[in-house]
C-alpha cells in the first residue's frame, strides 16, 4: 500500500454536513444528498484522485452508510471511513470492514477515530478521559488487527472481551485495510506507532510537521515498525497568486467578529491536542492568518480540526507541497470550497504538477476463501462446520506491521 517512490496519493474529503460558498453566509448553501454526493464521487474517480476520506460525528451522515450508498458508483476510487473504537465493538467492526473490503474489491480504507467534540463523545455515552480513549483504541485495535489476521482472538482486557473471536470472511487487502490515525498527543502517538499504518498530521508550517513526523518515526522504530505519513489540508488554488488570496480572503469576509468569537470560546473547550495546535497558529486573529509562506488559518477562524489551506498559483502550491513532500509526506487529503469546483480546479491546475501515485486499485483481486471455502451458510455440510470450530479453522496469518 505504501509508495516506495515518493510519488503522492492525493484524495478529497465528501462534504457530508453540508456544502457553503462562503463562512457565516447562507449564500450558495447547497442540500449534500446522495445526488451531489454521487456526482462528487463519479467527478473524484473521473478526475484521478486516489481516494476520499468521509468525516464522522453527529454534524454529518454517517459514514459507512454513505460510503456504501456512493462505491458502486465507482470503479477506483478509494472510501477512508472512520473506526470509532468508542462507539461499536472490535468484532462487529472487524466484519463491516472486511465485508466492505471484499465487496468493494480492496478500496477500503480505514481512519482511527479516538477523539472528537465533547459534546458528540458524551452523546454516544462515551465518557472517557483523555488518555483512557486511547487505552480504549489500543485495546480495541489489537483485537481488531487479531481477528484480520485470521487468529482465533482470546483477549480480556478493561474495555474490550474477546472468547474464541473469529472473523470468517477476511478482507481482500492483507493483513487488513491499512489504518490511518491522527492522534497528536504523545499517548494518541503511542498508539498510532504500535497499531497503525498512516500517521497524519494537520497542516501546520513545514517545521512543526518535521518534528511529529520525526518523533512518530522514532515511537515506531522503538517498536520495530515503520510509518508513512499524510497531511490535511484545505486547498484554493487559481491560475495566479492575486487570484488565489482575492477568493480566500472572499471565503471569510461574511463571517461576523461575534461568531469567529463564540468559535473560538467552543475550540479552547475540546481536550485535542491537535485543536490546540491548530488554534494558536492563529489565536483568532483575522491580521494573523498566513502563519507560514502560503499556509492560511483563515478558515480556522470557525471550522475546527483540520483549518488551514495551501492558497496560490498551482506552481506556488506545488512548491509548498514537495516542502512538505521532502520532510516525508507522501499522501494528501483534500478540501476546498465549494468542494466539487475545488476538485476540479487541483485536479485541472495542480495535479499536472504533482508526481502522483497511480489512482488504480490496488487490491482488485479474486475474493480470498472464507472459513466455508466460499459456500454459504445454507450448504454448509457437517465436516464445514467441524472445522469452522477447530483451532486451525482459519490458519494465521502474520501481520506486516
Amino acid at each position: 500500500m505504501g509508495t516506495d517512490d515518493g510519488r503522492l496519493q492525493f484524495l478529497w474529503f465528501f462534504p457530508t454536513s453540508g456544502e457553503v460558498r462562503f463562512f457565516g453566509s447562507t449564500e450558495g448553501l447547497r442540500r449534500t444528498d446522495n445526488r451531489y454526493l454521487r456526482v462528487m464521487a463519479q467527478a473524484l474517480d473521473s478526475l484521478g484522485y486516489y481516494g476520499a476520506l468521509l468525516p464522522t460525528g453527529s454534524f454529518c451522515e454517517d459514514a459507512w452508510v454513505v460510503a456504501s450508498s456512493l462505491v458502486t458508483h465507482t470503479e477506483r476510487l478509494r472510501f477512508l471511513v472512520a473506526l470509532r473504537p468508542g462507539s461499536i465493538v472490535p468484532a462487529e467492526s472487524a466484519r463491516q470492514a472486511s465485508a466492505f473490503d471484499r465487496l468493494s474489491g480492496g478500496r477500503l480504507l480505514l481512519n482511527v477515530v479516538t477523539g472528537g467534540l465533547a459534546s458528540d463523545m458524551h452523546g454516544d455515552g462515551n465518557f472517557l478521559a483523555h488518555d483512557e480513549r486511547y487505552a480504549q483504541t489500543a485495546e480495541f485495535l489489537t483485537i481488531w488487527r487479531a481477528l484480520m489476521r485470521g487468529e482465533k482472538v482470546d483477549f480480556s482486557g478493561r474495555y474490550f472481551s474477546s472468547k474464541e473471536g473469529r472473523l470468517h470472511f477476511p478482507p481482500v487487502q492483507e493483513p487488513h485495510p491499512p489504518l490511518y490515525f491522527g492522534g497528536a498527543s504523545p499517548v494518541g502517538r503511542d498508539v498510532a506507532a504500535e497499531h497503525c499504518d498512516v500517521y497524519l498530521t494537520w497542516g501546520e508550517p513545514p517545521a512543526q510537521v518535521a518534528e511529529s513526523i520525526a518523533d512518530v518515526k522514532r515511537r515506531a522504530a522503538a517498536r520495530g515498525r515503520n510509518m508513512r505519513f499524510g497531511i490535511r489540508l484545505h486547498f484554493i488554488v487559481r491560475e495566479t497568486d492575486e487570484k488565489a488570496w482575492a477568493a480566500a480572503e472572499e471565503l471569510i469576509a461574511k463571517v461576523p467578529d461575534e461568531t469567529i468569537a463564540a468559535a473560538q470560546a467552543k475550540f479552547k473547550s475540546a481536550d485535542s491536542v491537535g485543536q490546540r495546535r491548530m488554534q494558536a497558529l492563529h489565536g483568532g486573529d483575522r491580521n494573523k492568518l498566513e502563519v507560514s509562506p502560503n499556509l492560511w488559518a483563515g478558515i480556522g477562524l470557525v471550522r475546527s480540526g483540520s483549518a488551514t489551506a495551501l492558497v496560490g498559483s498551482p506552481q506556488t502550491v506545488a512548491a509548498r507541497l514537495e516542502e512538505y513532500r521532502r520532510l516525508g509526506i507522501d499522501l494528501v487529503i483534500g478540501s476546498g470550497y465549494p468542494h466539487l469546483e475545488e476538485a476540479y480546479r487541483v485536479a485541472e491546475l495542480l495535479f499536472p504538477l504533482l508526481p502522483l501515485a497511480p489512482a488504480g486499485p490496488q487490491a482488485l483481486a479474486q475474493l480470498r476463501p472464507s472459513v466455508f471455502g466460499g459456500r454459504g451458510m445454507a450448504v454448509l455440510t457437517p465436516e464445514d462446520m467441524a472445522r469452522a470450530k477447530g483451532q486451525n479453522a482459519i490458519p494465521a496469518r502474520t501481520a506486516s506491521g
